[in-house]
């Protein structure tokens, strides 16, 4: 132990002297640099000024010039360093105990607040006989507190968060994409990141719905992914979708838009009218989700939707909120009415059970519906971003589909053969509305990458097929099973799958 302690107490001493020699032999490398050396400097140069001739003495004297210039520049830059570094310490600290003051003033401020507060609360409540100055103050700090004098707080608010906002949608190049490849980044971002998996069929139709009307519907059985999808489109684009709970006490729109409280005269905003706000101020796609729309009559609270958003003039359409406009009301509030935007999107998701009410053809007019019965099957997909996309760009992808993929003449003869079979056969027309939509819907489906039978069989099926529920079916099976054979002569067999599926399901049943 002893042997240890000295070697230990040696070590100590020679570390530390080592520590010595460095700062030393530091300081006389210092020192010989600047003071020790200058004597043999001047030595030197003394020594060989003997031979200098007239034009060595003016070059020497030029070099001398630079180079104290040079050491005076580099001098006064220091000194400005050292000068600039303590005023910034000092105005740091000095902006530190500012800061901590404001803090304790803040608190202060608040505190004395509260204790205002409470007294005029005890005096309005009899308990110190308050003045009514004092009273009207009391009403007036309140008014405040509840984010000012106005009827509308929610659409308020959304003004507050929007204010000196830009909301302009600044596209990158890898977000310049066509649709096919949107559909595909779709389905790959959905099962990287979010582990929710849809075939491109579903996809395809799904984005050439948004083309056709602004309004969709999702049905199927229960389980299957009819929220997740347009909440995973959200996702995708980079804003969440707005999911609205229809409620069975759904009777009118005032259920779902919200109306004026004549009493309190405030309006009772809804969370609906709040989404369909908000999407004034947004240049991106936006997406309102009315999940479970059909366990309230949909024909019943959004009826004034499905009228107004079949105006060929979107500069019609207003949505009326409240009689008259009075100050303090939202900005984008016009004569009481909200002007709807091109951006907005409307998708609906039903299941079909005993605890719903049956879709009527007024509805399934308007929208594109789109089934979905099955989950679609695992794919090991890259991990893929989402795009940064405006509506106008969307808007463009659809036009440049309508014009590189517009239906053939071909197919329109067989559309028109098989309208008149159908008109003759079950008294069910296409109609002009149902063309437009088809017009609509294939040139986009077709550049998602699908065919242009499998769009004219999905809507065939969705929109024309679909009415047979209303007809007696017993007495039809010859004209069922013309029409089947109908369309493979006109299409080509086993092309028109869901039209075909849908036909044997009603035979099953006879």
């Amino acid at each position: 132990m002893v042997e240890f302690a000295r070697y230990y107490i040696n070590f100590i001493r020679e570390f530390f002297a080592n520590i010595g020699n460095f700062f030393k032999r530091l300081f006389e490398a210092f020192a010989d640099l600047f003071f020790n050396g200058v004597i043999d400097y001047f030595k030197q140069f003394i020594s060989s000024s003997s031979t200098f001739t007239l034009l060595d003495w003016v070059m020497a004297f030029i070099v001398i010039i630079i180079n104290v210039a040079f050491f005076v520049f580099l001098a006064l830059k220091l000194y400005q360093l050292t000068r600039r570094y303590i005023k910034f310490n000092k105005s740091e600290i000095e902006k530190d105990s500012l800061l901590e003051e404001i803090t304790f003033l803040n608190q202060k401020t608040i505190e004395l607040i509260d204790e205002k507060n409470k007294i005029l609360a005890l005096k309005v409540a009899g308990m110190g006989g308050a003045s009514p100055q004092e009273e009207e103050q009391y009403d007036e700090e309140k008014k405040e507190e509840n984010l000012g004098p106005t009827r509308f707080v929610k659409l308020s608010s959304v003004d507050r968060e929007y204010e000196n906002t830009v909301t302009a949608v600044h596209m990158r190049d890898e977000d310049m994409i066509n649709m096919n490849e949107l559909v595909k980044r779709f389905i790959n971002f959905s099962a990287s990141k979010l582990g929710l998996f849809y075939d491109r069929k579903i996809i395809s139709a799904f984005f050439a719905g948004m083309a056709t009307s602004k309004t969709m519907i999702l049905e199927g059985i229960s389980g299957t992914g009819k929220t997740s999808l347009p909440y995973a489109m959200g996702k995708f684009f980079g804003r969440d979708s707005n999911i609205i709970a229809v409620q069975p006490s759904w009777r009118d729109r005032a259920e779902m838009v919200g109306y004026l409280n004549e009493f309190t005269k405030k309006f009772n905003e809804t969370d609906f009218l709040k989404a369909i706000y908000e999407t004034t101020y947004r240049d991106d796609v936006c997406i309102i989700v009315l999940d479970e729309m059909n366990l309230a009559r949909v024909e019943y609270y959004f009826a004034e939707f499905l009228s107004l958003l079949e105006m060929p003039d979107a500069d019609a359409w207003w949505v009326d909120v409240v009689s008259d406009t009075q100050p303090g009301d939202p900005k984008h509030l016009i004569n009481g009415k909200i002007l709807l935007p091109q951006n907005v999107w409307f998708v609906g998701t039903a299941n079909k059970d005993d605890s719903t009410f049956t879709i009527t053809d007024k509805v399934y007019d308007r929208a594109t519906p789109i089934e979905i019965n099955a989950k679609a099957a695992y794919i090991d997909a890259p991990q893929t971003e989402g795009v940064t996309i405006s509506n106008d760009y969307l808007q463009d992808l659809f036009r440049q589909a309508l014009k590189d993929h517009s239906i053939s003449l071909k197919a329109l003869e067989n559309l028109e053969k098989l309208d008149a079979f159908i008109t003759t056969n079950f008294k069910v027309t296409f109609g002009n509305r149902i063309m437009k939509q088809i017009r609509a819907f294939v040139p986009v489906y077709v550049s998602c990458g699908g065919s242009e039978y499998e769009a004219l069989d999905y809507m065939v099926a969705r929109k024309i097929l679909r009415k047979f529920e209303s007809l007696n079916l017993p007495f039809l099976q010859n004209e069922i099973n013309d029409l089947s054979s109908l369309l493979d002569r006109l299409f080509g067999r086993n092309v028109f799958v869901e039209c075909q599926a849908y036909l044997n399901t009603i035979k099953k049943q006879f």
